[in-house]
């Protein structure tokens, strides 16, 4: 398949020039490791869109519609928007569980989390955490089932969803939470402190708190990613643009590359072992981990300015990309399906 069909779009981003290089290197392979297959409208929908979550079993990505204050369900086997829940208050976070058939938004502007009916999305239960608190990204550990929530000016609470009431535990440090994991196999959360430029670990059992220094000049960490199988953990920086791989049980750099600009989400394809970046520049970075110490630039790939978040679909082996309206083009979702060399 010629490669090149992937770099032909309708509006091209100024840093086309400056990717040039690294695109001609993925030009050279004989496939592509992603390609896009389809494009999906979002009707209606407008400025800055926002962190998403996946309902399996119905084949929907869901995700926050900051801009205007909604959440769209997608059904990725029709590709079409089937539903937009309105009267949010800058909607960010976002998690579907199963398990209860619930939704819940975490609205940055009013201090809620919103818990949704699954099925008929209506409102069935608001959380407060108070007015300014600015309530961000949303996490579930199965095994224990609690919900936790990044808020505030350095906060993680913990959330029962059984009764949707806001249990005491809460770990405290100093900066907002941006993108947190849960470690599935211990005790831990990673968590990005862009603030204070690191990223603090956190024990769920003791409380205790570790901090990790993030590479000399490097901030704006943001985005972050575990691969639990090789002990690592994958965070993205702004500035400079950069994947960052650290010892999940040193705290250790192992690696750093070079990626797309202005990220927000990135996303780990375990079957391929790669890392997929999705940056606002307009373009989405893919990296080959070869194994746990060593790690290749793939590429990167043209998408749209402001496809900063986005949804790793792994059993469908798609990635979709949230595409705000851009000129005469609407709001859309970018999907692309990974290749195998």
């Amino acid at each position: 398949m010629n490669p090149s069909r992937i770099l032909l779009r309708s509006v091209f981003c100024a840093s086309a020039v400056a990717a040039l290089g690294s695109i001609g290197q993925a030009q050279e392979r004989e496939a592509p490791p992603v390609r896009e297959v389809q494009e999906i409208p979002l009707p209606g929908v407008q400025g800055r869109l926002d962190h998403f979550t996946i309902d399996a079993k119905r084949k929907r990505v869901i995700f926050s519609g900051l801009g205007n204050n909604t959440v769209q369900v997608v059904d990725v086997f029709a590709g079409r928007m089937i539903h937009q829940i309105e009267g949010l208050a800058e909607p960010q976070g976002t998690l579907y569980l199963a398990e209860w058939d619930k939704l819940y938004v975490a609205n940055s502007a009013d201090g809620h989390v919103s818990v949704f009916d699954g099925t008929k999305f209506t409102l069935v239960d608001r959380i407060d955490f108070g007015e300014g608190s600015d309530p961000d990204n949303l996490r579930y550990d199965a095994a224990a089932k609690k919900i936790y929530l990044g808020y505030g000016e350095g906060a993680i609470a913990v959330i029962d969803p059984t009764t949707n009431k806001r249990l005491p535990t809460e770990y405290k440090f100093e900066g907002h939470p941006e993108g947190f994991q849960l470690e599935t196999k211990g005790p831990r959360i990673f968590v990005n402190v862009a603030d204070t430029k690191n990223i603090q670990v956190i024990d769920r059992r003791t409380g205790k708190i570790v901090s990790w220094a993030l590479p000399n000049g490097h901030s704006a960490n943001f985005p972050m990613v575990l691969d639990e199988a090789g002990r690592r953990v994958f965070v993205g920086t702004r500035k400079p643009s950069r994947l960052t791989v650290l010892d999940m049980d040193s705290g250790k750099v192992i690696a750093s590359l070079p990626t797309a600009a202005d990220m927000d989400d990135m996303f780990y394809d375990t079957a391929r072992k790669r890392i997929y970046v999705a940056g606002g520049e307009g373009f989405l970075s893919v990296v080959q981990q070869v194994d746990a110490d060593h790690y290749t630039d793939m590429g990167k790939f043209p998408t749209a300015i402001g496809t900063r978040t986005g949804a790793w679909y792994e059993k469908r082996d798609r990635l979709y990309i949230a595409a705000p309206p851009s000129g005469t083009l609407g709001a859309r979702l970018l999907v692309f399906e990974a290749q195998t060399e």
